[in-house]
């Protein structure tokens, strides 16, 4: 008997954040369309969270995938060191003008891990560059930033960095603002401004941390303070880009521009892998000289690959279309319309939207964290009911791609208060 695609998996695969001796079988998926994926059974999942908050234009768009069949008959990939192409240099010129800020470069690597160590080999350089060397960074208590170990060391120590913390340098993490800290905050960022080089921030909403809102004025006026003080900003928008938080970035929605933004995940559209590290030209010309000890040593071997690049014009073009804007403001309206619902039951607490992104955790009586014992729960429960929902921890979140219809959207609502009311009767 031939074997499933799941069993075949199971002999060969190691999938990411997954305790591989007590997982359950991966399911096989083999098609996708819209919200929907489809596995090799036949039967339909809605992709609730947009397959790690990549995909926001559905699966398989015929418009992404016609630009990709284009480019195939075109030009596969050519070396990005000493030559250039057009995908390349058109996606530059069509991206920086919608960026938040002054963005004048881009620099093009693989992942949002990838995209996150260009800007603090950036950040580290540019202070060097320049004769004044700023060695200590800041983030927040509660970031994530990715997996490589740039990027884990601006991350909050926790279940992803635990066995890697002794390797990690560094780093001044930062409560996150309220109208109540921020005199101390300021305070506490006057003490080491003078050698603190960058500040490195998810704008609006920390993802993996548990999907935390925060307060956008003293945000702002935290930003405003670096800033007097010389200190770079690095807007991570890996996942709060492209229209996650309502505006199609979120630091359209504070007042301090950034110096560096990084970006992936929506950038393709969730079609394929990339990293874009854009800054402004101020940064970029503390690293022209004829000092070639002064040149960001730092690049990939599919660094800006025609495929990626062509697929990320493409996405941008739909992302750019008023249709797409006028679903987000539809999804929007319908997370906060289902928000009020959540927050009159009694097992939901600590209800909050963004945009496009609703959260709440589920009150289980123990700590919330991503270890809570509830996550085995929903996983499992999810999974039965075909609705793609990946909790982090006892904290569930619904992200949805933007041409998810409302019939689709009111059967995750239905899910998920289905899924609160068999928890009450465990």
């Amino acid at each position: 008997m031939q074997k499933s695609l799941s069993e075949r998996d199971q002999a060969v695969i190691w999938h990411p954040y997954t305790q591989m001796q007590t997982a359950p079988a991966p399911i096989g998926i083999v098609k996708g369309e819209g919200a929907l994926l489809t596995d090799e059974h036949g039967k339909t999942y809605i992709d609730a969270t947009s397959s790690w908050w990549v995909n926001i234009h559905g699966h398989a768009h015929p418009h992404i995938t016609k630009r990709l069949a284009e480019q195939a008959a075109v030009l596969h990939h050519a070396i990005f060191a000493g030559y250039t192409h057009e995908p390349a240099v058109s996606l530059a010129e069509q991206l920086l003008p919608v960026l938040p800020g002054a963005q004048a470069r881009v620099f093009y690597s693989d992942n949002g891990s990838t995209a996150v160590e260009v800007a603090l080999k950036m950040t580290i350089q540019y202070w060097q560059n320049k004769g004044t060397p700023r060695r200590k960074l800041l983030a927040f208590h509660d970031a994530y930033h990715g997996d490589t170990f740039g990027a884990m060391s601006v991350s909050a120590r926790s279940v992803f960095t635990r066995a890697f913390d002794d390797y990690l340098f560094e780093v001044t993490f930062l409560d996150l603002p309220t109208a109540e800290n921020l005199p101390a905050l300021l305070s506490q960022i006057d003490d080491i401004a003078a050698d603190t080089g960058a500040f490195i921030f998810e704008p609006l909403v920390l993802g993996s941390g548990g999907m935390i809102m925060y307060d956008i004025q003293a945000f702002d006026t935290l930003l405003a303070h670096c800033r007097s003080k010389g200190i770079l900003l690095i807007a991570d928008e890996v996942m709060t880009g492209f229209g996650r938080t309502g505006t199609n970035f979120a630091m359209e929605q504070l007042g301090t521009p950034p110096d560096m933004i990084t970006l992936s995940k929506g950038l393709t559209g969730g079609t394929m892998a990339m990293g874009v590290t854009t800054c402004t030209e101020a940064i970029y010309e503390a690293f022209l000289s004829n000092d070639k000890l002064k040149t960001l040593f730092h690049g990939h071997s599919y660094t800006a690959n025609p495929f990626t690049c062509a697929a990320a014009l493409a996405s941008l073009e739909l992302f750019l279309d008023p249709a797409c804007a006028q679903n987000r403001r539809r999804i929007a309206a319908r997370h906060q319309a289902f928000g009020e619902t959540l927050r009159q039951h009694p097992r939901v607490k600590n209800v909050r939207q963004t945009g496009t992104i609703l959260a709440f955790e589920v009150n289980t009586g123990e700590a919330d964290s991503y270890v809570n014992n509830l996550a085995d729960f929903l996983h499992r429960f999810f999974r039965e009911k075909r609705v793609m929902l990946r909790p982090l921890g006892n904290t569930l979140y619904i992200l949805p791609p933007y041409v998810i219809t409302d019939e689709q959207l009111t059967t995750v609502y239905d899910c998920i208060l289905d899924m609160l009311e068999e928890y009450g009767k465990r």
